[in-house]
């Protein structure tokens, strides 16, 4: 069981470092913290930074601050001045281009939400002045967009109340009726409303916005655009017709062209018609008639341009079956024989063995699968309507390149996927004609077409294959590189997947593709590749990536500076380095004992956001130059953290029990004093190292919030599970009880007072450790799966897919059927060995839990219930996989920790613990 742990003295020096490291960080952290221990409460007013925004010229950052329970706030930081303005409940901020303006959704108030029950009130907007420092506020606001030249808002209001009408069958159907749009100017805060909108868009070049109106009974309706030159003159009616249905407005990226549907009514067959803002006219661009015979143009659509302009992609799909006309009712009595009107009402659904996939995946996929539109394409120049995508490949991809698509089919292997890996066929698509040509076969990873169309690359057996679109050749780009290009550290049954692609050259002659440690420009003709980042990555151990700075660039050009974000898979922390395409080396721009995670580059500014972390340092925004040369933090979101005793973290090394070195994160309690023992609780799931330097979000949820833990004496241990297949289980306790062990004798952890806390596949894993080894006081195992046996054969039911593909090729890792390893079923699964368990255990689960079965818990619990065994099952009514109704959330936490509280610190037992509580009827 437990081992010496002795380093190899290669590796003195890097250890020596390391211990430095840790005595400086331990230092600072304890310099930093306060005195307080941390409540539910005080996590509950905790505030996360959500959907941060940087203006493109880099002028002010916008977001979100909401806390776990309560009211939140919208803020805006303008960094030139420092000036900083808050919007209460505000959210999700836009803003316009040229950075004066801010937009956000105003949530409606905790209050409000809790008096309104099960229909919430509907949230406004507030509009900021960053200049002057100016709020409007508006009520109900559905959707809002700016100009590009930042002079307009347009706002679509939402409706005071669900209007119903009866439909055929006594179904109910929403009344198709637009709300109230407002077109305000930003100069002059003049607004000028229109009724019935249901969709609208402002064109690129900011000279018009289109909006489709259905007005009431239809009198009215019609696809208009306004000129905003003249935005208070009456709109021109680009298509007009009472009762027919207008949508998707949608221009073109570069020039002012407008497409969009319209049809008789919603479930009518459409036309794709186009609007030219120049000559102010209109046409039909496609129809049903363009389809293939038994196939329409639906107005449920998705219309995208090219980004030239020259290409519309649009949807058919296969006509909608006829409904079935109604039986007539027959005078006179019931007839209690009629076999027409008794089967008439059957409720049986047929779960055929042949089927592509099983019936309850059919359910949960319906309606995404009835409204599926499959791609098609309309050639501006010459109006040529091209079907690309058809039931047999029913998938497919395009960029910007005038020539091809990538076309994907998983039909032949629709079944399999109920057990095994999920595989695609490729194909070549012609935009011309829509012909398809085969590239590769039942692939199990990726494929990205060049950006200039003129290859594909995707990975197979271990390595990048290029097709050329020309020849059809396939060559095998990544041989040479000699480096392994799958995860090496994959430890499932299914194949390992492909670190990955950064990237392509804008010209598509070369790719960037992904070693574990570098990144690799590989030619996609032949010759030599070049390793980007010189092989300082596999030389240090740190793993280099590309950011993506801007997202709407095709590819690379030689010469282009890249900002690589840069992992050091042994010291656990983040930097940012920059590297340039066609030259080899990495230069580093700033590298600290932190995580940093790359949000976003502003469009037209030398300016990055990001955020910066460590367990103790909340993950506030930062922005800088992409050199780095003066980083500064913008946000202080809850500068309460100085108050609270956090702990400190270090990394801990020992051996598995079969001698596999291993890492894990010890937090050791707040105002830790050598010498002292402290009860531990051990929190794991699988490789967990790597959260040495992350903020452990403070949260109510599912999971032990780590300081409310070590700021009231505990310490926390989060080990490295590696896997081996066909022992799940005992993977776990052979990683973890040698791990246990080494805090025992570092001095650190009470050999009595130890926890252990899993949830889900660790639930599973705590279910089965404390069935081998007693070295636990007491564990919880939320969504455990007890009984593989029985798993095996359940369904996923929020994806509708069978279980079985995850014990045969995934996370549970038996690697083979039922029936080729029943052994391995049995031996994995803790209720067969209930009867060894001497350790108190308390099981969690919500019984609507759509990913574990939540009869595992209660096959655990009436297994050590029948034993004589120390359990407790708290069953939370109507709750998912992971809890989701504040107060269950709420309750679980008190609980778990009254729990530990009591088997590990000795604490009197709560009244739950030691009788229960009787069911109440409710």
């Amino acid at each position: 069981m437990p081992r010496t742990w002795t380093p190899v003295p290669s590796r003195w020096r890097w250890i020596a470092s390391l211990l430095t490291v840790f005595l400086a960080l331990a230092a600072a952290t304890a310099l930093a913290q306060g005195t307080k221990a941390m409540t539910f409460e005080d996590l509950m007013k905790f505030r996360a930074i959500q959907k941060p925004v940087i203006a493109d010229d880099g002028s002010l950052v916008a977001y979100g601050a909401q806390p776990d329970r309560g009211d939140g706030e919208g803020v805006v930081h303008a960094l030139a001045s420092g000036q900083v303005f808050r919007i209460p409940r505000g959210s999700a901020p836009v803003v316009s281009d040229d950075g004066r303006w801010v937009a956000m959704v105003v949530k409606p108030s905790f209050a409000e939400t809790e008096r309104a029950g099960k229909t919430p009130p509907k949230p406004g907007m507030a509009l900021l002045d960053a200049r002057s420092g100016a709020v409007v506020s508006v009520d109900r606001v559905e959707r809002l967009a700016f100009s590009s030249d930042s002079r307009w808002l347009a706002y679509l209001l939402s409706a005071p109340a669900e209007e119903t009408k009866p439909a055929e069958g006594g179904e109910t159907k929403k009344a198709a009726t637009g709300t109230p749009l407002k077109l305000r100017n930003l100069a002059s805060g003049d607004e000028i409303e229109i009724a019935g909108v249901t969709s609208f868009a402002f064109d690129r070049a900011a000279k018009f916005l289109a909006y489709a109106v259905a007005a009431p009974e239809g009198k009215g309706n019609g696809l208009f655009v306004r000129d905003l030159a003249a935005a208070d003159q009456p709109p021109i009616a680009a298509s007009q017709a009472d009762e027919a249905r207008y949508d998707q407005p949608t221009w073109a990226p570069e020039a002012s062209v407008l497409a969009f549907v319209t049809a008789a009514d919603e479930d009518a067959p459409a036309t794709l018609v186009r609007w030219d803002g120049a000559a102010r006219t209109a046409r039909p661009f496609a129809s049903s008639e363009q389809a293939p015979a038994g196939w329409v143009l639906p107005f449920k659509n998705t219309l995208s341009w090219s980004k030239d302009g020259a290409r519309l992609f649009f949807g058919f799909k296969p006509a909608p079956p006829k409904p079935a006309a109604a039986a007539e009712k027959k005078e006179g009595a019931a007839d209690p024989y009629d076999f027409d009107a008794i089967l008439s009402k059957t409720e049986v659904d047929v779960w055929h063995w042949n089927d592509p996939r099983i019936n309850s995946q059919q359910k949960k996929l319906w309606n995404r699968e009835k409204d599926r539109t499959y791609r098609a394409v309309v050639h501006v120049a010459d109006g040529r309507v091209v079907r690309l995508a058809d039931l047999e490949m029913p998938d497919v991809e395009t960029n910007d390149n005038p020539r091809y698509a990538l076309g994907f089919s998983d039909v032949p292997y629709r079944k399999e996927t109920t057990w095994g890996e999920r595989r695609r066929d490729v194909y070549l698509v012609s935009l011309a004609d829509g012909t398809r040509k085969p590239v590769t076969s039942a692939l199990l990873d990726d494929a990205s077409l060049a950006p200039d169309g003129g290859s594909i690359a995707f990975f197979d057996e271990g390595q990048w294959r290029v097709y050329a679109a020309a020849t059809g050749a396939t060559r095998n780009a990544t041989a040479p590189l000699g480096v392994r290009l799958d995860d090496e550290l994959h430890d499932t049954p299914d194949t390992p997947p492909a670190y990955g692609l950064g990237g392509w050259l804008a010209d598509g002659s070369a790719l960037f593709a992904y070693d574990r440690f570098d990144i690799w420009q590989v030619p996609v003709k032949g010759g030599a590749a070049l390793n980007l980042t010189a092989g300082e990555g596999r030389r240090r151990d740190i793993t280099f990536r590309v950011l993506p700075l801007d997202r709407d660039a095709p590819g690379f050009t030689s010469g282009e500076a890249l900002l690589l974000s840069a992992y050091h898979n042994r010291e656990k922390n983040d930097g940012f380095y920059a590297a340039t395409v066609g030259r080899s080396g990495v230069t580093s721009r700033i590298d600290e004992l932190h995580r940093f995670r790359f949000v976003a580059k502003a469009k037209h500014a030398d300016a990055v956001m990001y955020t910066r972390q460590n367990f103790s340092e909340f993950p506030d925004l930062w922005v800088s130059d992409t050199a780095f040369r003066q980083p500064r933090k913008v946000t202080e979101a809850n500068p309460q953290m100085a108050d609270f005793a956090w702990g400190s973290p270090e990394l801990v090394e020992w051996n598995s029990l079969d001698g596999l070195p291993l890492q894990g994160v010890l937090i050791k309690p707040a105002n830790y004093h050598p010498g002292t023992r402290y009860p531990v609780i051990v929190y794991f799931y699988e490789r967990m190292s790597d959260r040495l330097y992350e903020f452990n979000e403070p949260v109510v949820n599912h999971r032990p919030s780590f300081a409310v833990y070590t700021s009231n004496g505990y310490a926390v241990f989060l080990p490295d599970v590696v896997f081996d297949i066909g022992r799940p289980g005992y993977s776990a306790t052979k990683c973890i009880v040698p791990g246990v062990q080494k805090l025992v004798d570092m001095g650190i952890a009470d050999p009595k007072a130890i926890g252990l806390h899993g949830h889900s596949w660790s639930g599973y894993e705590t279910a089965f450790m404390v069935t081998e080894t007693n070295i636990f006081a007491a564990a919880i195992a939320g969504a455990p799966v007890s009984n593989m046996t029985s798993a095996y054969g359940g369904i996923r039911w929020e994806s509708g897919l069978a279980r079985q593909f995850q014990y045969e090729k995934t996370q549970s890792r038996i690697g083979g059927s039922l029936w080729e390893y029943p052994e391995r079923y049995i031996e994995n699964s803790p209720l067969f060995f209930a009867d060894r368990i001497q350790t108190p255990l308390l099981i969690m689960a919500g019984d609507d839990d759509g990913a574990v079965p939540w009869y595992q818990s209660i096959e655990m619990y009436l297994a050590m219930r029948r034993l004589g065994k120390n359990c407790i099952f708290l069953e939370y009514r109507g709750e998912p996989h992971h809890l989701q109704k504040y107060p269950n959330k709420l309750d679980y936490s008190i609980r778990m920790k009254q729990y530990f509280d009591h088997y590990l610190k000795g604490e009197p037992a709560a009244d739950w613990i030691v009788h229960g509580v009787p069911y109440n009827g409710k």
